[in-house]
C-alpha cells in the first residue's frame, strides 16, 4: 500500500489525476505497478516531511488504484472513502487498517451531471479574459464530475481544512454537494470582487496617471510661456514653484498648501489675499533644508577673535571650547552663552565674530524693551496686523537655518498684561525643546536647533531665573587703561579715519592724545564713548582739511579741548589732605567702577543717625551694622554715639547707590571717626561686613580695581573670598596695586592704624 498526503488538498471519489512516479515510489517499500492500491490521507495542518504522526491525519480517506503507467507518471483512479480504524506513522510509511465508508447515494446522477456542467460553465465565465484561464480551459473541459472538479480546484478554495474534510466525511452525496457548491460558488464570488476591485484601482491608476501627464505636459508649457514673459507669472504659480523647492516638513507643507489654496479661491479682490500672500511669502523665504556641518578650524576662528577683538583672553578661551565641542560634535551643541558686562565691552560685536569664525551668517536680534509675549512667539493670523515673532524674523532674514543669533538685552525684557516674553524665551533657548519651536504666526514647527544662540546683558539682577539658568554667564569685566589704548590705536581710529575719508598722510594723533582722549574724555568700561571721540575728533580734522585751514593735522594733548569741543571729564581722584571719619570705598556701575568716599560726622544731639546720598536699602542696612560693630569694637566710645548725632554722608547726593559691598567702608570711617585717627587717602577697600565682623564677597572687582588705578589709589582691601576673582584683572591694574586680602574687618582696622594688633586680637 503507498500512502500519500496532501496538506491542503481535498481528494474525492470518482477521479482521475496523475502522479509522479518518483513521487508514489518515494512513499512505498517497493517500485509502484499496474492495479498498485493507493491511499489518499489528508493533514489536519500543514507538517514538514518526516513529521507526520497518526494523530496528525484525519480518520477518513480515500482510496485509489494505479490503472496506468506512462513514462514518468502514474494514472491514479480514487474509488472509494474509507474509515482508518487504527494508523502508523513514521514520517513517510504508514501502517493502517481500514474499512470502505459507504456513502446514501440520495442525489439523481442526472442532476449532479446539470449541477456540475453549471459550475464548470460559472467557472469558465468568470474566468474569461484571464490570462491563466487561456492555458487551463482545454485542461478544464477534460473534468467528468463535480468531484473532479472540487479536487482540483480544493486548493483555490477559500475554506479551511475543517471544512474540507467535513466535505469528504459527509455520507450523503446531496448533502456533499450542496457543501460543494456552496465552497465553489463563495470562491468565485470572492473572486469577482477581487477581480472588480483590480480593475477598479487601476482603471483609477490609468486615470491618475493621464491626470499627471497631462499637468506636466501644462506645467513644462507654463514654464517655456514663463521663461518668455516673466511678468506674467501669478503669485500662485510663484509660490507653487517655491513650496515644492523649500524642502518644508509635512507638517510645514500641508500648511502652505491649504492657504495657497485658500489664496486661489480668494482672488486677488479678497479681502484676505494681502495676509495670506504675506504668510505664504515668510513661509517660504525660510531655509527648510539643514546645513551640512561645515568644517571648524580651531586656529583659523582664534586668529578672526584676536584680529576683531584685543584682550577678553578669558572669553576667547570660553568661545573656542564651544566651537571645539560642536566640532567633535558635528552638531550645534553646548551651552548658551550669557555675555555680562557694562555697555560697549564688546558683546554684541563678538557675536559677529563668532559668525565668522564659524563661517556662518549673523543676525541681532533686539530684546530691549519687548514686552509683549507675541514679540518671541509671534503673533496668531487670527488678529489684523499679525506678524511674525523677532526670532523667526531673524532667522528668515539671515537667509540660513544655521545662523548665529545674538539675542541683545535679555535683561531689559518687560513683563506686563502682554505675557512674560521671558517665559517665551525658554522654549527658544532650550536644546531640547526647540527642535520643534513653532511660532504662532506659522503654526507649524521650526527646527532651532543648529542655531548657535548668543544673549548679552548689562547685569543679571533683573533676568527671570528660570531662563538664567538656561544660560552660562561670562563676564566682561571692561577694558584697561592700556586694552582701550590699544583697541583705539589698531581699531577705533583707522576705522575712524576710513569713515571720514581720511588718510594717514592728512591727519596723526599722537599717543600722548590718545590716553589723553581715554582718561580725560571718556568715562566708561567699554569703548563706545571712546569710538565716539574718536570719530568726534576725524570729524573735526575733516573740516580742517576741506576748509583748507591745514594740509595735515597732528593732534597732541593740549589740542583735544578745541577739537572736541568738550570739557575733560572730572573722575574722583584721592584726597589730599588725612581726615578723621573719611575713607575712600569703590562702587561698581553700569557703566564701569567709580571710586566714592565715606563721609562720617558727629554733632551734638539725642543719638540719631542721620543718612545722606541717596543710599538704597541695602547701604543704610550696612550703616546700621557699621554703628554696631563699632559699638562693639570700641565700648569706652560708647557715650559718643548716646549723646551726638551721627551723619554718614556719601557724596554726589544726585546719584542713587545701593549694594552689598560698602561694609568696611563704612565701619572703617566710623572707627576712624570715634577713634579720630586719619585714614590715608590712598588707601581704599571693598567688602560688605556681617555682625561677626566677617568681610563677604562682593562683585564686580575688576572694574572696582581699574576705578582705583585711575583714581591714584595705592593699596587696596578685598574680601578673602574674591582672590579667585583676581584671574579677570588686567596684569597693568594688579602691578600699579597693593592688593590686601582680609577675612575680618578688624584686620583692615589694624592695616590702616585705627587699631593695635594686640587690640585687634584682643
Amino acid at each position: 500500500m503507498i500512502s500519500i498526503s496532501y496538506y491542503n488538498a481535498l481528494s474525492l471519489p470518482n477521479v482521475s489525476c496523475y502522479f509522479q512516479l518518483e513521487y508514489l515510489n518515494s512513499r512505498s517499500d517497493q517500485p509502484v505497478a499496474v492495479g498498485d492500491k493507493v491511499l489518499f490521507l489528508m493533514l489536519k495542518s500543514d507538517k514538514k516531511e518526516g513529521t507526520i504522526a497518526a494523530q496528525d491525519v484525519y480518520p477518513i480517506a480515500t482510496r485509489g488504484v494505479v490503472e496506468s503507467i506512462e513514462g514518468e507518471w502514474a494514472l491514479i483512479r480514487t474509488t472509494s472513502r474509507v474509515n482508518l480504524d487504527s494508523i502508523q506513522a513514521d514520517g513517510k510509511l504508514f501502517q493502517v487498517e481500514l474499512r470502505t465508508r459507504p456513502e446514501i447515494n440520495d442525489l439523481d446522477s442526472e442532476e449532479q451531471q446539470e449541477r456540475f456542467q453549471k459550475m464548470r460553465s460559472d467557472m469558465l465565465d468568470t474566468l474569461e479574459g484571464s490570462k491563466w484561464l487561456m492555458g487551463a480551459r482545454n485542461y478544464i473541459m477534460r473534468w467528468q464530475n463535480m468531484n473532479e472538479l472540487i479536487t482540483f480546484t480544493s486548493s483555490m478554495l477559500q475554506i479551511s481544512n475543517e471544512e474540507k474534510y467535513a466535505i469528504l466525511a459527509e455520507d450523503s452525496v446531496a448533502k456533499r454537494a450542496e457543501m460543494m457548491e456552496k465552497a465553489f460558488y463563495e470562491t468565485l464570488a470572492l473572486y469577482q470582487v477581487n477581480n472588480e476591485a483590480q480593475t477598479a484601482q487601476k482603471q483609477s491608476n490609468q486615470q491618475q496617471y493621464r491626470e499627471q501627464a497631462l499637468r506636466r505636459q501644462i506645467s513644462f508649457m507654463q514654464q517655456e510661456l514663463d521663461k518668455l514673459h516673466p511678468e506674467n507669472v501669478t503669485d500662485v504659480q510663484k509660490f507653487e514653484q517655491k513650496i515644492q523647492e523649500s524642502g518644508m516638513n509635512d507638517e510645514a507643507r500641508a500648511e502652505a498648501e491649504k492657504v495657497l489654496n485658500r489664496m486661489k479661491q480668494e482672488g486677488q479682490d479678497g479681502h484676505e489675499y494681502g495676509m495670506l500672500y504675506d504668510y505664504l511669502d515668510f513661509v517660504t523665504s525660510l531655509v527648510w533644508k539643514k546645513e551640512p556641518p561645515a568644517k571648524i578650524d580651531l586656529k583659523a576662528a582664534l586668529a578672526v577673535l584676536d584680529e576683531d577683538h584685543f584682550g577678553l583672553k578669558k572669553t576667547k578661551e570660553r568661545i573656542l571650547q564651544q566651537i571645539a565641542v560642536m566640532a567633535l560634535n558635528k552638531k550645534q551643541s553646548g551651552s548658551i552663552l550669557l555675555f555680562v558686562g557694562a555697555p560697549g565691552t564688546g558683546k554684541t560685536s563678538i557675536g559677529q565674530s563668532i559668525a565668522k569664525a564659524l563661517g556662518r551668517k549673523y543676525v541681532r536680534v533686539s530684546l530691549g524693551g519687548v514686552r509683549d509675549e507675541a514679540e518671541i512667539r509671534g503673533h496668531r493670523r487670527t488678529y489684523i496686523g499679525a506678524m511674525p515673532g523677532r526670532i523667526m524674523e531673524g532667522i528668515r532674514r539671515s537667509g540660513a537655518s544655521n545662523p548665529v543669533v545674538v539675542l541683545d538685552e535679555v535683561d531689559k525684557l518687560v513683563r506686563d498684561y502682554g505675557g512674560d516674553p521671558a517665559s517665551a524665551l525658554l522654549e527658544v533657548l532650550d536644546p531640547e525643546q526647540n527642535a520643534t519651536f513653532t511660532d504662532h504666526y506659522m503654526n507649524v514647527p521650526y527646527d532651532l536647533s543648529d542655531v548657535l544662540f548668543v544673549c548679552t546683558a548689562n547685569t543679571t539682577d533683573t533676568i527671570p531665573a528660570p531662563l538664567l539658568n538656561r544660560m552660562e554667564v561670562i563676564s566682561f569685566p571692561g577694558y584697561s587703561a592700556l586694552e582701550k589704548f590699544q583697541i583705539a590705536k589698531k581699531h577705533l581710529l583707522p576705522k575712524a579715519m576710513q569713515k571720514a575719508g581720511i588718510t594717514e598722510e592728512n591727519l596723526t594723533v599722537s599717543d600722548e592724545a590718545l590716553r589723553a582722549i581715554i582718561s580725560d574724555y571718556t568715562m566708561e568700561a567699554g569703548v563706545r564713548g571712546l569710538k565716539n571721540r574718536l570719530d568726534t575728533l576725524c570729524r573735526a580734522a575733516a573740516v580742517k582739511l576741506v576748509s583748507g585751514e591745514e594740509r595735515a593735522v597732528a593732534v597732541e594733548p593740549e589740542d583735544l579741548r578745541g577739537l572736541l569741543e568738550l570739557a575733560p571729564i572730572r573722575h574722583d581722584h584721592v584726597l589730599e589732605a588725612k581726615n578723621p571719619g573719611i575713607v575712600t570705598g569703590l562702587a561698581w556701575t553700569q557703566a564701569g567702577g567709580e571710586i566714592l568716599f565715606i563721609e562720617s560726622l558727629l554733632t551734638k544731639g539725642s543719638g540719631k543717625t542721620i543718612i545722606t546720598g541717596q543710599l538704597g536699602d541695602v547701604m543704610k542696612e550696612s550703616v546700621q551694622i557699621a554703628v554696631s560693630l563699632v559699638k562693639s569694637m570700641f565700648p569706652d566710645k560708647a557715650e559718643l554715639f548716646e549723646n551726638n548725632d551721627l551723619h554718614v554722608h556719601v557724596p554726589a547726593g544726585a546719584v542713587p547707590k545701593d549694594g552689598p559691598s560698602a561694609g568696611i567702608t563704612l565701619t572703617t570711617a566710623l572707627a576712624s571717626l570715634v577713634t579720630k585717627t586719619p585714614v590715608n587717602p590712598e588707601v581704599a577697600m571693598t567688602g560688605e561686613v556681617s555682625l561677626r565682623g566677617v568681610v563677604m564677597p562682593i562683585g564686580g572687582l575688576p572694574e572696582k580695581l581699574m576705578a582705583a588705578q585711575r583714581a591714584g589709589v595705592k593699596t587696596v582691601f578685598i574680601p578673602e573670598e574674591n582672590v579667585d576673582d583676581l584671574m579677570d584683572v588686567a596684569e597693568e591694574v594688579k602691578q600699579a596695586l597693593k592688593i590686601i586680602p582680609v577675612h575680618y574687618v578688624t584686620d583692615v582696622l589694624e592695616q590702616v592704624g585705627i587699631m593695635r594688633p594686640a587690640a585687634a586680637a584682643a
